[in-house]
C-alpha cells in the first residue's frame, strides 16, 4: 500500500469511527445487559443466549434468568431440570447444559469471577472465539476485535465493497477486523467501535435489505459506491429448514416435558403421540438422552434430568 493509499485508508477509518460512535450514542437499543448495567457473567449469559437467536426473543429470557441465577455460583447449584425448563424456546438447548458446565468451572476454578484473559475464557466449556472476545470487549473494556456475522458484513461492505458470504471467518476478514480496530487511545474507543459496528449490522446494514438511506457511514461505504454488487449473496449451502427436522421433533419432546409438574414423567405411549414418524421420534428421544437433556427411566418413562 502506497503512502497516499495508507493515508486515505486511515482517514476513512477515522471518519467511519466518528460517525458510528455518534450514531451509536443516539440509536443504540436499550438492552438490559448494555451500558454497564450487568456483571461480566451477565454479559456472557447474554452472548450465549443470543447465538443464532433473535435479540427480541432473548431479552425476556435473559431478564428472568438473571433474576433467578444472577451469578455463576447460583447457576452451578441449580437443578438441571429447572435450567432446561427456564431455557424455554430459545433453541439449541445443548447450549444451556454447556452454560451450566461453564458456571461450575467458573465457580470452582475462578471463585465465581469470570477470568480476564482470552486463553482462560476460551478454555471454559461452550465458549468459543466470538464469545471470549465479546466478553473481553463488552464486559472488561479490553481492546480486541470482536468478529461475528454482522461485524464481518459491515466491515466487508464498507471497507472492501464486497459481500461477506458467511461460514467461518476467513483470515482476510480477521485481518481486516484487526486493521480497522481503533488503537489504544481514549478509554472505551474500541468497545464503542465493536458495539456500534455490530449494531449497525443488526438494524441497518442487514443481509438482504440494508437501509442504506439511513446509514450513518453511507458516504464512505465502498459497497454502496460500487452499486451494492452481489447484494444478499450468501454461502452456497442452503438455509436449513426447520419443519420436519430432528430439531423440531426434539423441541416438541422437550416442550412436553417442560409443561409437566416438577419431577413428573411422561409415559412413552404419550410421547409417541407427539410425532407420526415413530422411527424419527425414537431417534430424537435417544439423542436427547445422549445429550443429557432428558432421562429415560427403567419403566420407559421420559423426564427432565433429576438433580
Amino acid at each position: 500500500m502506497s503512502a497516499d493509499s495508507a493515508d486515505t485508508d486511515a482517514q476513512q477509518r477515522k471518519r467511519t469511527r466518528i460517525k458510528l460512535a455518534a450514531w451509536w450514542e443516539a440509536n443504540a437499543r436499550d438492552l438490559p445487559w448494555r451500558f454497564g448495567r450487568t456483571s461480566p457473567w451477565g454479559v456472557l449469559v447474554s452472548e450465549v443466549m443470543s447465538q443464532q437467536t433473535q435479540m427480541s426473543r432473548v431479552v425476556p429470557y435473559w431478564t428472568d434468568w438473571m433474576a433467578r441465577w444472577p451469578d455463576a455460583q447460583a447457576l452451578a447449584d441449580a437443578p438441571k431440570a429447572d435450567v432446561i425448563t427456564a431455557w424455554g424456546r430459545l433453541g439449541y438447548p445443548r447450549r444451556v447444559l454447556r452454560l451450566q458446565e461453564c458456571a461450575r468451572v467458573v465457580t470452582e476454578q475462578y471463585h465465581d469471577e469470570l477470568p480476564h484473559t482470552y486463553e482462560e475464557l476460551i478454555g471454559l466449556p461452550g465458549i468459543g472465539d466470538y464469545t471470549a472476545s465479546a466478553v473481553l470487549s463488552f464486559a472488561f473494556g479490553e481492546r480486541i476485535a470482536v468478529i461475528d456475522t454482522n461485524i464481518r458484513r459491515v466491515l466487508s461492505r464498507v471497507f472492501l465493497g464486497v459481500e461477506s458470504l458467511g461460514g467461518a471467518a476467513s483470515p482476510a476478514e480477521r485481518a481486516l477486523a484487526n486493521r480497522v480496530l481503533p488503537e489504544q487511545g481514549a478509554v472505551g474507543e474500541s468497545v464503542t467501535w465493536n458495539q456500534s459496528v455490530m449494531e449497525l449490522g443488526a438494524v441497518v446494514c442487514t443481509a438482504k435489505s440494508p437501509l442504506c438511506e439511513a446509514c450513518p457511514v453511507a458516504d464512505d461505504c465502498m459497497f454502496l459506491k460500487l452499486g451494492r454488487p452481489g447484494l444478499g449473496q450468501r454461502r452456497t449451502r442452503p438455509r436449513q429448514r426447520f419443519q420436519g427436522t430432528d430439531r423440531q421433533v426434539r423441541g416438541l419432546v422437550l416442550a412436553s416435558l417442560r409443561e409437566l409438574p416438577a419431577g413428573a414423567s411422561l409415559p412413552r405411549k404419550d410421547a409417541e403421540k407427539l410425532w407420526d414418524d415413530q422411527v424419527q421420534l425414537a431417534s430424537c428421544i435417544a439423542s436427547l438422552d445422549d445429550d443429557g437433556l432428558i432421562e429415560i427411566t427403567a419403566d420407559d418413562m421420559l423426564r427432565l434430568p433429576q438433580g
